[in-house]
């Protein structure tokens, strides 16, 4: 019977993760678009979640809620990274920018930058299952709120990455600031939505009894970092200065960067 202790499992999703990202390298050598380790995480990160559903002990009726939530959150942005980002551009700026730091270290960096998100996908995993291994009897109070919001937040996602999208399918908008929807508020809703995606593991969490509710912090304040001082805006921001100039100056004069607020006059 295999071990369902969480530093087994989590050690198996681990083992199980690097195997599925030295094969998505493998693949990137041919393709060149390292947006493959974006649709590996999130595809990855709802494989490991389906699986951990079959194994960890907690209420079944809760597991399925918790599966349900992240497959449902992780194949939408999966799906969305690789039409937007494989299928229909070329390679992200930023991705272009590493490789050209990165020189003729590349093909070594990019292994270990897949493998990186290996690690992630096990990192993200924890609040979910910590989630799902309440044993108490489905549902507390406090899970109905966390349901909620991550509708509210996978629902916010969905539509401000389906605004820029078809924003940018316009001809006439190719040089031009996407301002529409939800880009009205801030400058980046979708990581917005993102990062409050993971608050719901947090509110659903509080109703835990095995005291490690500390645990689903993880998602909201990696992922907050992340967004908001490495991979996410800092990098977005530096791109679009570059392609948009003055009118995204403009913008950032007067749009808030995260939080969604009504724009300030010029």
């Amino acid at each position: 019977m295999m071990a369902t202790d969480p530093l087994s499992l989590l050690m198996t999703a681990w083992a199980a993760s690097a195997l599925l990202m030295v094969a998505l390298w493998l693949l990137e050598r041919r393709l060149h678009n390292l947006a493959l380790a974006d649709v590996g995480w999130c595809y990855g990160l709802a494989l490991v979640v389906l699986w951990y559903s079959t194994v960890v002990p907690g209420e079944p009726a809760r597991r399925l809620v918790v599966c349900v939530m992240i497959v449902l959150y992780a194949a939408r942005l999966g799906t969305h990274i690789l039409i937007d980002r494989l299928w229909h551009k070329s390679e992200d700026g930023r991705y272009r920018t590493l490789r050209v730091q990165w020189g003729e270290q590349g093909p070594l960096r990019r292994f270990w930058y897949f493998q990186l998100q290996a690690a992630a996908i096990v990192w993200f995993s924890l609040p979910p299952l910590v989630v799902m291994q309440n044993p108490h009897p489905p549902f507390h109070l406090l899970e109905l709120p966390g349901v909620l919001l991550w509708a509210v937040a996978v629902t916010g996602e969905a539509v401000a990455d389906w605004q820029l999208a078809s924003f940018r399918r316009q001809p006439w908008n190719r040089d031009r600031v996407c301002r529409e929807g939800l880009w009205y508020y801030s400058r980046h809703p979708n990581y917005f939505f993102e990062w409050l995606h993971w608050w719901s593991y947090v509110v659903m969490g509080l109703a835990s009894p095995l005291g490690n509710w500390g645990v689903t912090l993880i998602g909201p304040l990696t992922m907050g970092w992340a967004l908001l001082k490495v991979t996410g805006i800092p990098w977005t921001e530096t791109q679009t200065m570059t392609s948009r100039g003055e009118e995204y100056a403009t913008y950032r004069r007067t749009t808030n960067a995260f939080f969604p607020w009504f724009p300030r006059r010029p």
